[in-house]
């Protein structure tokens, strides 16, 4: 078994590799459930995490959704927040300088409603002390395209990717829809696209119906389903698309525990990312860390990474 040091203490080896990103655990936080970071400096040690993923960040600042917005539903959630965000410019000069003094690797997802859009916000954080990757949301709508989603039709997701790539100065993850026929497929694209590693799964849509009222219960009327519910469609979403692409694959959808992310690693998963469980416990994340420190050592692993793919099918 080995053994990493982390300032006076030892722990079994979780590093893990995206790429040439190197995490010392494969937690991550999710785009959108996290805010910025500092929103949970005080409900959990940021540092035992592999990485944090800020809430997706536009050209200009976005308002989002009106209220009601959030819909618990059985065994997860609906969201239609709309994106909500401060923006670039005021990301680069009010979130960067608290998240550059974070020892974890920032990863910063970026939306746009057009491939110029994409462009430059990755031209805008290109260079940007403290960002140690770029993960873009491909579940946006192209308006110029009378609104088809980037991320449903392989060769736009690929367009989306070759476009960010040549303007990143750092490595480019790209986050899979679930919303479509074959999610293998659009791997596929991005990967051909130069992406780095791909993410998965973002929300599936869906909706909820107040019965009294016969009204919808969100405002937007349909939003993104997410948490336990979706982990199924998650988990094999994420062992087709790692035996698809060469690159790493991340997995995301319904993990709450421990045991839930180990899945997700057997299923071909280098990393995965906690999202609608923070709601929950905001310390989930780090019992996470912790309880791949007890597998491994009750396993008696060399490292984590030998479970990366490891699922036995025959």
């Amino acid at each position: 078994m080995e053994f990493v040091r982390n300032g006076d203490e030892i722990f079994p080896d979780l590093r893990v590799n995206i790429g040439s990103l190197e995490l010392k655990n494969p937690v991550m936080t999710a785009s959108g459930t996290f805010g910025y970071a500092r929103e949970f400096e005080n409900l959990m040690n940021l540092h035992r995490l592999g990485a944090v993923i800020v809430k997706g960040i536009s050209l200009a600042p976005r308002s989002g959704n009106p209220p009601p917005r959030i819909v618990e539903t059985a065994c997860g959630m609906l969201n239609a927040i709309g994106l909500q965000n401060v923006g670039v410019e005021r990301f680069i000069k009010e979130k960067m300088v608290y998240l550059q003094g974070l020892q974890i690797p920032v990863i910063v997802n970026i939306l746009g409603d057009s491939i110029d859009e994409y462009q430059e916000i990755t031209e805008r954080l290109s260079g940007v002390k403290g960002i140690a990757a770029i993960e873009v949301n491909i579940s946006c709508p192209n308006v110029k395209k009378g609104g088809v989603a980037f991320g449903t039709q392989a060769h736009m997701a690929k367009a989306v990717t070759e476009a960010v790539k040549m303007k990143s100065s750092v490595p480019v993850m790209v986050k899979l829809s679930p919303n479509v026929t074959d999610i293998a497929e659009m791997a596929r694209a991005v990967e051909d696209g130069g992406a780095d590693s791909v993410s998965l799964i973002n929300t599936l849509i869906g909706m909820a119906i107040d019965l009294e009222s016969r009204r919808p219960k969100l405002a937007n009327v349909i939003g993104g389903l997410s948490g336990p519910a979706i982990k199924p469609v998650a988990l094999r979403m994420v062992y087709q698309v790692a035996k698809a692409v060469s690159i790493p694959v991340i997995g995301i959808g319904g993990i709450d525990s421990t045991e839930d992310a180990l899945e997700f690693m057997l299923a071909g998963a280098s990393a995965v990312q906690i999202g609608t469980a923070n709601f929950i416990n905001p310390r989930v994340s780090e019992d996470i860390v912790e309880g791949m420190h007890r597998y491994v050592i009750d396993h008696n692993l060399s490292s984590i990474r030998e479970l990366i793919g490891a699922l036995e099918v025959k």
